[in-house]
C-alpha cells in the first residue's frame, strides 16, 4: 500500500509505503488502546457507580475484601499473641526482680516500710497530651523487646550484687566478732608498750582481759582447735583455725577444756582464765592472726570492754 502526501508546504509530493508489518503494528496499537479504554471505563464504573456492577463482580469484590480483612485480623491476632507472650515473660521477670530486691533489702538492712516491693510506687503530675502519632504494633514489639533486654540485664546485675553482699556477710561471719570474755576490763591493749618483766619497749600482739581465775573463756568464732597445751611463754594456750588464714589464740589459761582436732562453735567454752606462762597475774591474752601476722583484735570484736 502506497500513501501519497500532497501539501503546499512541500515542493513536491511525498509517498509512504506501508507493508504487512506496518499494518500488524498499527493493529496491535489500536487493540491496546481499545483494551485500555475498556479497563478505564470499568474502573470508573467500579469507582464511581458501584450500583452498576454486575452480581458476579460485586461477589468477587466482596470476596477480595473479606480475604483482606481476614488477613488483617490474622496479622493483628498474631501480633497481639506475640505481645501477650512477651508481657507474660516480662511479668515473670518483674516477679524475680521483686523477690531479688526484697532479699537484697533484707541483706543490706533496709527497713521494709522504706523500700516495699509489693506495692505500686506513688505517681502523679499534670496531663500533657502526646504530640507523636499512636504507636504501631511493630513499634510496640520493638519497645517490648528492648525492655525485655533491659530487664534481663538488671536481673543479672542484681544477682551479681546479691552474690557480693552474701559473700561479704559470709566473710564477716568467718572473722572473730564476739569477745572471748563476757565481762572484764583491758589491762593492756594491742601495740607497743613497756614490757612488765624487762621494762623495755616491746610489741604486744594481743589484748589482755583481767578476770578472776576460773572465768570461762569462749571461742570468738567457730573453727578447729589446732593447738591445746602448755607453751613456754603463753602458758596453757588454745589456738583455733577459722579458715581463710585466720587464727585466734587464747593464752595463760589455768586449764583447757578442748583438745586438738575438736570442732568448736562461736561462744563455746574452750578454757578457763589463769596465770600460766609469762604472766604477772590472772588474765586472758587474746590474739587474732591473719596469715601469721598479728592483728588488732579490737578491729573485729563487737563486744569489747574498756
Amino acid at each position: 500500500m502506497n500513501i501519497i502526501l500532497v501539501s503546499n508546504r512541500f515542493a513536491k509530493a511525498h509517498s509512504i509505503r506501508i507493508n504487512g508489518i506496518h499494518l500488524l503494528l498499527i493493529g496491535l496499537l489500536v487493540s491496546g488502546l481499545f483494551l485500555a479504554a475498556v479497563f478505564s471505563a470499568q474502573y470508573l464504573i467500579v469507582r464511581f457507580q458501584p450500583g452498576a456492577l454486575s452480581t458476579e463482580m460485586r461477589s468477587w469484590l466482596a470476596t477480595v475484601q473479606t480475604e483482606g480483612q481476614q488477613k488483617q485480623q490474622s496479622y493483628f491476632r498474631e501480633g497481639m499473641d506475640t505481645m501477650a507472650m512477651r508481657l507474660g515473660q516480662m511479668q515473670s521477670q518483674l516477679l524475680r526482680l521483686d523477690s531479688l530486691g526484697a532479699r537484697l533489702a533484707k541483706l543490706t538492712g533496709i527497713k521494709p516500710q522504706e523500700f516495699s516491693f509489693n506495692q505500686m510506687p506513688a505517681q502523679g503530675g499534670p496531663f500533657i497530651p502526646p504530640t507523636q502519632p499512636d504507636v504501631s504494633l511493630v513499634n510496640m514489639d520493638q519497645q517490648l523487646s528492648s525492655l525485655s533486654v533491659l530487664l534481663n540485664d538488671r536481673n543479672d546485675k542484681l544477682v551479681a550484687l546479691e552474690t557480693l553482699v552474701t559473700q561479704d556477710r559470709l566473710n564477716k561471719k568467718l572473722l572473730p566478732s564476739v569477745a572471748p570474755i563476757s565481762e572484764g576490763w583491758f589491762s593492756s591493749n594491742f601495740g607497743w608498750r613497756i614490757d612488765p618483766f624487762t621494762g623495755q619497749n616491746a610489741m604486744h600482739e594481743g589484748v589482755d582481759y583481767v578476770m578472776p581465775e576460773g572465768t570461762p573463756i569462749k571461742a570468738a568464732i567457730g573453727g578447729i582447735v589446732v593447738y591445746a597445751g602448755l607453751h613456754p611463754q603463753y602458758g596453757n594456750m588454745v589456738e583455733i583455725d577459722h579458715g581463710n588464714d585466720v587464727v585466734t589464740r587464747y593464752a595463760h589459761a589455768s586449764s583447757l577444756v578442748v583438745k586438738v582436732g575438736q570442732v568448736v562453735r562461736r561462744g563455746q567454752d574452750i578454757a578457763k582464765v589463769g596465770s600460766t606462762g609469762r604472766s604477772t597475774g590472772n588474765h586472758l591474752h587474746f590474739e587474732v592472726r591473719f596469715k601469721g601476722v598479728a592483728q588488732n583484735p579490737q578491729r573485729f570484736l563487737k563486744d569489747t570492754m574498756g
